[in-house]
């Protein structure tokens, strides 16, 4: 504890510094329990996307594995598919934590290599394919979240354990020093009164 001089005004601004350490402590702890409640929906929400993510990459390769043995390798084909382009990423405040938001170009799937020469398996694993590429942006999204709002709650939980096992307890021995001494300096005062008051009567 700091040395501080036991007066009223002290104790009413260490009373203040309590009081606002104790609002401090609430606010961090219901921030803290909102983004734990965020982060726990988008763990449930990255547990299914894996799921569905690692079945569409399942039937993605084992629709290019017919093409290939139909087909022949069907790198031309996939030559002719242009780079994706249409990823967009934003940001949203979840208790002034920016998180992530990453979205692709919901247009409608058409293939960028003829009909001629292919088959319906080189379609599938296009479709597949896309699909995974947009469980995939969802994954990193997701994860990317998750990261971020962790690392937001344990460096709000340890400002709420600062507030909490540090300061408050500070804040509440200093204004019982300040208390007992301005008590003690009032019994010495009134102590004093009564010997004079007394001294006086003896003369008269």
């Amino acid at each position: 504890m700091a040395q501080v001089f036991p007066t009223k005004a002290n104790l009413m601004a260490t009373q203040k510094s309590l009081d606002l350490a104790k609002l401090g402590y609430e606010l961090m702890d219901r921030k803290r329990n909102i983004l734990v409640r965020e982060m726990m929906q988008l763990v449930d929400k990255a547990r299914t996307v894996e799921e569905n993510i690692g079945e569409a990459y399942q039937k993605a390769y084992s629709a290019l594995k017919l093409a290939n043995i139909t087909l022949g390798v069907c790198g031309n084909f996939a030559r002719s598919t242009p780079v994706e382009k249409s990823l967009t990423l934003d940001y949203k405040s979840v208790m002034g934590v920016e998180i992530p938001c990453a979205s692709l170009d919901d247009a409608d799937l058409q293939p960028h290599y003829g009909m001629q020469k292919t088959n319906s398996y080189l379609d599938e694993a296009y479709i597949h394919f896309n699909e995974a590429k947009r469980l995939t942006v969802q994954l990193a999204e997701t994860q990317a979240s998750i990261f971020r709002l962790a690392d937001a709650v344990k460096k709000t939980q340890k400002r709420a354990n600062a507030l909490n096992n540090i300061m408050i307890p500070q804040f509440t021995e200093t204004i019982k020093f300040i208390t007992e001494a301005l008590d003690e300096k009032e019994r010495e005062d009134f102590t004093r009164l009564k010997v004079v008051k007394a001294t006086k009567e003896s003369k008269k």
